[in-house]
Parts: structure tokens; C-alpha cells; sequence
């Protein structure tokens, strides 16, 4: 055998025999593509096909046999493209373009690094065979082991790989945590499917279960098959597996089903479909059902469904349509469920239809409501509500015209509560004015509303209520806002606004105590309800309000004009205190309580919100919140208290039969912290308590625990969570008091199909089915 310089044979290889088939290097390539990051091998994959690419060939020692083989040893390295073998030695057989290579194989094709006895690949149809292979992929998750694997060119022309006697996991090498073993795989790139034969799932070498047939995807791309299942442990349910299959019926439709196996309570099923029209929007159809729920003893079913849709179609069209109702009242208090929360108390059931152009709309509506929690209260269907509005520019734009008009029908069961028709139109002249600094905009509107209530032949509604009602009430509305800006002399590089506001509101009072209400309640009483026209949402009521609102914010900025620090506080000044309500004793002042909001941010690492509303006549808080927050790298820590007068409650809420013992003994006091700390990329805790100043009792209270790798996760959760008085009647008797507590132990695998994202405590919060759930309350401008 002779023996060549590297430099000298790679030359006498590309010139005498592999002629203008494979190219000489002079020298080693200077990037070596084992090393390169799994996004470059795919970027590579990006150019010319592999198979077209030059061969190129460098080793120690070469023996020549004949005139179409070669037998290449010592630091033996061939590339084509982003294929490239290294081993101690290679025979490649030049007319098949196939090379053997054997001792300590390194190969890679721009897909798949693996480490391998013995190599045959054919680098003319770029396929391979591997033997007693280590493997992993490079551009999507997965590694593995096989005795076999090879590389095969479907009849669609896409590369499939073929492992027997192999196993895939998504750990990273070295972590042997879970696997799934099987037979045969096969694992389809293109399409990101893995199909395993004969397999069984492992977690730390022990088989957990066996499954004769699996298709798993193995990529982000939506893909048919079983996802994951995840395994848990709660003290209301028992032991949990929940298993879902995904079906991509089409790029544009998808369906997951999911079982849900609970050894207290039974077999759930859940189904989510999902579709996307061209041309009619987008929606979702949920679907739960379960045949006997063991733990309470019902014998019938019980179910749930939801539907919803939005479209808009030609531009003009707008469709949309929520609909949910469930088996019974307890649906979600007793079971977990993706259409509601147990802290709901109904369900929408809403279809709606418009169509606008450009001076007008039009939509038609129905609503009903599925009451939960309590069969007590039976609520008004709109069947339906017609809905014309009609809008005009005058005089080049300084005047705008419109009419809001509906017509609407109101159909309860409650024989105590009468049906009715409601017609109403409201016609409208704004002047809007506005320049850099200053909005003025003064308002004028007739509101005319016809009613016909059907009293049912009730004495009680005839007493109360008159068939026919004719009621018409203007009003009249001023507003001004002005925006005020300057550097601070206080704080250097900040910039100060003032923005004060003034607004006069004119109704008369009209007699309305003969209209029933259908669909009207009180709205919120803040800052930023002291400059509304109305006070209640809808028309059955219209307060009267001969009234000056006034108020001002001022905001500070920093120079990269971050929103640092805001207050806003204001009063209203009742001219006729007639129009003032809730009002308590009759001494009280011409003045409304004094609202004020403030937020704060200091250096994006300390929070504040608070908001209070003072009553001057009291000389008490009527209403208080406020919430603190510390961020840090790692996680955060608020504080929250909230507080509400009895009085206040008895001025706006109406009770439940009368009964203010019933909601509350002394008014609302309660405090609460939340807290989440990652103390490392792999352990992560969250929790929260809430307590109630007024009852001294215990609302809630939840801790997690969690452990996250890089291939799998567990998680131990506390909680126990208040639910109600079992003599329904609050404070009464502590020892009544009806809690619920859960103690779950859930984990499962990371990769492929499932979310790899990296976790953080503060998702326990936000996903926990808990009655108070973590929020971030802050209005600054970032």
C-alpha cells in the first residue's frame, strides 16, 4: 500500500477516480458540520439537493482496486453537501456512489447525527443504512438507539427513516427519564409523525404501559395522533389519566378528543373541534359528556356543549353566535371543564347578525341565559331585538346626526315577572370640537320608549305595573378635557400632564316606577364612571341628573416616556340633590362621594394600584382596593385588599329574597397575598391565601410545588377553597362553613407534541380553578 500526504491523495482521488464527480480540499474544511447548531444543518438543507453536490474524500492511506473501488483508512472523512461520514475506514464503490464505512462511524445528512458500527449510505439516491446506531435529531427533538436504522425515499418522494428495535425520547443525552421502546418506528420528517409498532412507554427502564400501535407527532406542525397523556392525583377525583388524540382533519379543521379516566367519578369525554371558512370566519364546538358520575350518585348523564362563531362576510356581514349550556346547575362545581369555571353563574346563549355600510347599521339579536348555582332566579330571553342605528356628518363635519333605535322582545317563565315588548328610538346632535389640547363635545338627545308588558293576569303585576307605557326624556351633555404638559422642576428628565375635566348633565326626572326592569342594572360608581351620561347599562331605568362632574389626572413620564406614576381623583356636584342616588339620610350634601385612582411604577420593580371613594357625608370609605406588587428576576409578591360598606352594598345590590344575611353580616373586608418564585431553571413554587377581615374566616388558600427537566415535569398542589355555608346564611355558624379541599399530584413528559416552553410559577395562578385568581391591575401606559 503507498502511503500520501492528506493534500497529495485527495488530489489523485478527484483526478484519477472519481474525475469531475467528487472535488479535492486542499485542506481541512475550515466549519466541520457535526459541530454546527441544529438551525444551520437545516439552513443548509435549504440549497442545492445533496445528491448533486461534489464528493469529497480524505483519509490517511488509500488502496485502489481495480477501476470502480476504493478502500480509504486512518481519519478516513467523506461530504457531499451536509452529508459527511468520518470513520477508520471506508470502501466506496464509485459506480453505485455508495460508500461502507465501519470502526467508530460518525454520520450525518444534515437531519440526523449518529454514531454507528457500520455505514452504508448511497450518496447518488441519499439513502443509509445504519447499524448499532446512538441518534439524534437535529432539526426537531428526539434521540434515540436502534439496532437498525435506515433511510429510505418514500413514493412520494420524501424521506422516511426506519428504526428497529429502537427507542425515542426527547431527553437530552445522558437522561434517560422516560422513552418509548418499540419494535419498529417509523419517523416521517416532512411530515413530523412518529408511528411506532409493538411499543411500550418507559420511565426510568420500567415499562408503564404497552400500546400495540402509535402515532405520535414529533414537530410544532399540526399533526394526527395521540398527544401525551398526563397523569394526576386529587382528593375529590381520585386518580386521574387524561388521554387525548388529535386528528388534523384539515389545514383549516381540527378535532381533539379527549378521555379523561377519574376512579372516583368516572370516564369523561371531552371533544374541541375547531374551523377556520374562507369567506364566514371562525369557531369552536366543545362538546362533554359522561355517562354515570360515580361519587354522586346521579344516574343520568351529564353533559356539556358550547358553540361559538365570528365572521364577518363581504365586508358588511357580521356573524356571531355563543352558546353553552350544560346538564345541570352543579356541572362545573363537580367536574373539571373547558366551557365554564365553577365560580360562573351563567352561561350565555347569544346568536347575533348585522350589517353595516357606511351611514348605518342594522343587527338582529337573540339572548338567553342558563342560570347556575341556583334555580331561583329565572331570567329575561330576548326574543329577539331588532336594532337600527343610524349615523350622518352636518356642515362639513362640525355637527353629527345620529338615531339608535331597537325594538325588543322579553320572554321569562316566572309567572311573577311580566313579558314585554320595548320600543325605543333616540335620536342625537353631538358637537365635537377638538384642537392639540382641549375636547369639547356638547350633546343633545330625545329618548322616546314605548312599552307593552303583558302583567299575565297577576294581581301583584297589575298592582304594580301598567300594560301600555309611553315615556320620553331628553337630555343634555357638555364635556370638556383639557391636556396640559410640562417638564417637572422636581424630578429631572420626567414629564408632568394635567388633564382636568369638566361635565354638566342634564335629565329631567320622569316617573318610571311603572316600567318593570328587563335588562338594566346600576353601573359602577369610579373616577371614570363620574363623567358617564348614564348610570345604568341599559334603558329601562334613566336617572335623572341635574349635575357638575368634575375631576383631573396628572401623569408623570420618564424620558423614554414611560408612564411612571397616575392619579385621578374627582366629585360630582348634584345641582337638584333629588337626582343624587344612594342617597342615605336626608341632611345629606349636594356633593357625591370623592373618587380617586391612583398606579404607580417604580423602576418595573415595585407596583401600586389603589382605589378609593370617600363619602363626605359619612366622612367614611364607602368602597377601598389596592393592590402591591414587588417583581424581581424570579418571580413577584402582591398584596390585595379590598373594601365595601354594608350601606354601599344595600344602595346598589339588590339581595337574594330579601335577605341580607344571605350576602353578607357587615360588609366586605379582605386581604390576600400571591407569590411565585422560580428558585432555579428546574424548581418552581406559586401560592396564594385570602382571608376575610369581617367573617375572620379562611377564603382560600393554594400552594404548588414543581419540578420541570428538559424532557419531563411534576407538580404537588394544595388547595382549599371556601364554597359556601351549608345553612346558606353568612356567619351564622363558622363551624357550617362548606370547604373544599384538593390535593393533586399531576405530571407528565416534555417534547414533541407537548409544550416545551420553559415554565414559570406564576402560570399555577393563572391556570388554577381557583375563586379568586391572580391578576396584574395596573393602567400605566408602557
Amino acid at each position: 500500500m503507498q502511503h500520501f500526504s492528506r493534500t497529495l491523495l485527495a488530489a489523485s482521488i478527484s483526478t484519477a477516480l472519481l474525475a469531475t464527480q467528487a472535488l479535492a480540499n486542499t485542506s481541512k474544511p475550515v466549519s466541520d458540520s457535526a459541530s454546527l447548531p441544529p438551525t444551520d444543518q437545516c439552513m443548509m438543507q435549504e440549497g442545492a439537493a445533496d445528491n448533486q453536490a461534489p464528493i469529497v474524500i480524505q483519509a490517511d492511506h488509500l488502496q485502489a482496486i481495480g477501476n470502480d473501488k476504493a478502500m480509504y483508512s486512518g481519519d478516513v472523512e467523506v461530504t457531499q453537501g451536509a452529508k459527511r461520514i468520518t470513520a477508520e475506514s471506508i470502501t466506496y464503490h464509485q459506480n453505485e456512489q455508495v460508500a461502507i464505512a465501519e470502526g467508530d462511524v460518525s454520520f450525518t445528512d444534515g437531519q440526523v447525527m449518529a454514531h454507528s458500527a457500520r455505514v452504508t449510505s448511497n450518496l447518488e439516491n441519499d439513502t443509509f443504512e445504519l447499524e448499532d446506531t446512538r441518534f439524534h435529531f437535529l432539526c426537531d427533538q428526539g434521540r434515540g438507539n436502534a439496532a437498525y436504522v435506515a433511510k429510505i425515499i418514500s413514493r412520494t418522494g420524501q424521506p422516511i427513516y426506519e428504526l428497529e428495535d429502537g427507542s425515542l425520547t426527547s431527553c437530552p443525552p445522558g437522561d434517560n427519564a422516560w422513552q418509548m421502546v418499540a419494535e419498529n418506528i417509523e419517523i416521517d420528517q416532512t411530515e413530523e409523525t412518529a408511528t411506532f409498532y409493538h411499543s411500550r412507554f418507559e420511565v426510568l427502564d420500567v415499562p408503564i404501559f404497552y400500546m400495540p400501535y402509535l402515532t405520535l407527532p414529533v414537530g410544532d406542525t399540526r399533526k394526527t395522533g395521540f398527544l401525551f397523556p398526563s397523569i394526576s392525583y386529587g382528593s375529590n377525583d381520585g386518580f386521574e389519566l387524561e388521554v387525548p388524540f388529535y386528528w388534523n382533519i384539515a389545514p383549516n379543521y381540527d378535532l381533539t378528543f379527549t378521555t379523561l379516566y377519574m376512579s372516583q367519578r368516572g370516564v369523561k369525554f371531552d371533544n374541541d373541534f375547531r374551523y377556520l371558512t374562507d369567506g364566514y370566519g371562525m369557531g369552536e364546538l366543545k362538546v362533554e359528556y359522561m355517562q354515570h358520575d360515580k361519587k354522586y350518585q346521579r344516574d343520568d348523564s351529564r353533559w356539556g356543549y358550547q358553540i361559538k362563531h365570528d365572521g364577518i362576510i363581504d365586508k358588511q356581514w357580521l356573524v356571531n353566535l355563543d352558546y353553552s349550556q350544560v346538564s345541570d346547575i352543579d356541572y362545573f362545581l363537580d367536574l373539571p371543564s373547558d366551557i365554564g369555571n365553577r365560580e360562573d353563574g351563567q352561561l350565555l346563549q347569544q346568536g347575533r347578525v348585522a350589517y353595516r355600510s357606511q351611514f348605518w347599521d342594522m343587527s338582529l339579536m337573540v339572548r338567553d341565559f342558563q342560570i347556575l348555582l341556583t334555580e331561583d332566579n329565572q331570567p329575561y330571553r330576548l326574543l329577539p331585538q331588532l336594532a337600527f342605528n343610524y349615523y350622518s356628518p352636518l356642515w362639513d363635519n362640525t355637527l353629527r346626526f345620529d338615531v339608535r333605535s331597537q325594538a325588543s322582545h322579553f320572554d321569562t317563565n316566572d309567572a311573577d315577572k311580566p313579558n314585554a315588548m320595548r320600543l325605543h328610538v333616540e335620536p342625537g346632535l353631538i358637537l365635537p370640537l377638538s384642537n392639540t389640547w382641549a375636547e369639547w363635545t356638547t350633546e343633545a338627545r330625545a329618548m322616546a320608549t314605548y312599552y307593552r308588558q303583558d302583567l299575565k293576569d297577576n294581581a301583584m303585576l297589575e298592582h304594580l305595573y301598567d300594560e301600555t307605557v309611553n315615556r320620553f326624556v331628553p337630555e343634555f351633555r357638555s364635556h370638556l378635557r383639557l391636556h396640559l404638559e410640562r417638564p417637572t422642576t422636581i424630578f429631572e428628565g420626567y414629564t408632568q400632564t394635567l388633564e382636568p375635566q369638566m361635565q354638566y348633565l342634564y335629565v329631567p326626572d320622569e316617573n318610571q316606577s311603572r316600567i318593570f326592569n328587563y335588562d338594566t342594572t346600576l353601573l359602577q360608581t369610579d373616577y371614570y364612571g363620574l363623567f358617564r351620561s348614564r348610570k345604568y347599562s341599559s334603558i329601562d331605568k334613566i336617572a335623572p341628573a341635574n349635575q357638575l362632574s368634575y375631576g383631573a389626572s396628572t401623569r408623570f413620564f420618564d424620558e423614554n416616556y414611560r408612564e411612571r406614576l397616575n392619579i385621578s381623583f374627582g366629585q360630582i356636584y348634584f345641582i337638584d340633590t333629588k337626582t343624587k342616588l344612594n342617597q342615605i339620610n336626608d341632611d345629606a350634601s349636594n356633593y357625591s362621594s370623592w373618587a380617586v385612582e391612583a398606579d404607580f411604577n417604580y423602576n418595573d420593580m415595585i407596583y401600586y394600584h389603589g382605589g378609593v371613594q370617600y363619602d363626605i357625608d359619612l366622612k367614611a370609605m364607602q368602597l377601598a382596593n389596592s393592590t402591591l406588587e414587588y417583581r424581581f428576576d424570579k418571580g413577584f409578591v402582591q398584596g390585595n385588599y379590598r373594601y365595601v360598606t354594608r350601606d354601599y352594598i344595600a344602595a346598589t345590590v339588590s339581595p337574594v329574597g330579601g335577605d341580607w344575611s344571605r350576602v353578607t353580616s357587615d360588609g366586605i373586608s379582605q386581604a390576600g397575598i400571591v407569590a411565585a418564585y422560580d428558585m432555579n431553571p428546574n424548581w418552581s413554587f406559586a401560592g396564594q391565601y385570602y382571608y376575610d377581615l369581617v367573617e375572620h374566616i379562611d377564603l382560600e388558600w393554594l400552594a404548588s410545588l414543581r419540578y420541570q427537566s428538559d424532557c419531563w415535569y411534576i407538580g404537588l398542589t394544595y388547595a382549599n377553597q371556601i364554597v359556601g355555608w351549608n345553612d346558606e346564611v353568612v356567619g351564622i355558624n363558622h363551624g357550617n362553613l362548606d370547604y373544599e379541599s384538593n390535593v393533586s399530584v399531576n405530571f407528565g413528559i416534555q417534547g414533541f407534541a407537548t409544550n416545551s416552553k420553559a415554565y414559570t410559577a406564576a402560570k399555577e395562578l393563572d391556570s388554577s380553578d381557583n375563586a379568586i385568581t391572580y391578576g396584574r391591575p395596573f393602567y400605566l401606559n408602557d
